[in-house]
């Protein structure tokens, strides 16, 4: 059966294109070919290409340990800064609610972007 066509928010779009752009420069600046960051990263040259091409389709690890192994900082954290975001996270998360209900005037949800 095929796959239901997905619709992505123009600024979804715009964010995995400029990240796969980076990518790219970061690849180019570090003299690595194509080939040698695909064999890096585990995956097929094809799917390098769609990753620096900004397809939103890609997995998000595989896109995230690409960017790692190029040597951009997601989320604009260090590796030594992100065991702290990840504790802040949580911490910010234990104030919420664990669960929650759509309230009658959110029935209907507003998914226009």
């Amino acid at each position: 059966m095929a796959r239901k066509a997905h619709a992505y928010s123009a600024q979804t779009l715009d964010t995995v294109r400029v990240l796969g752009l980076e990518i790219a420069r970061a690849r180019r600046a570090r003299r690595w070919p194509a080939q040698e960051l695909a064999t890096r990263a585990g995956i097929s040259r094809a799917t390098l290409s769609a990753v620096e091409s900004g397809v939103p389709t890609v997995a998000i690890g595989v896109v995230f340990e690409v960017a790692v192994l190029v040597g951009i900082d997601l989320l604009g954290a260090s590796a030594q800064q992100l065991p702290g975001l990840i504790e802040a996270s949580r911490n910010r998360l234990e104030l919420l609610p664990a669960s929650v209900r759509a309230r009658a005037s959110d029935t209907e949800g507003d998914d226009n972007f």
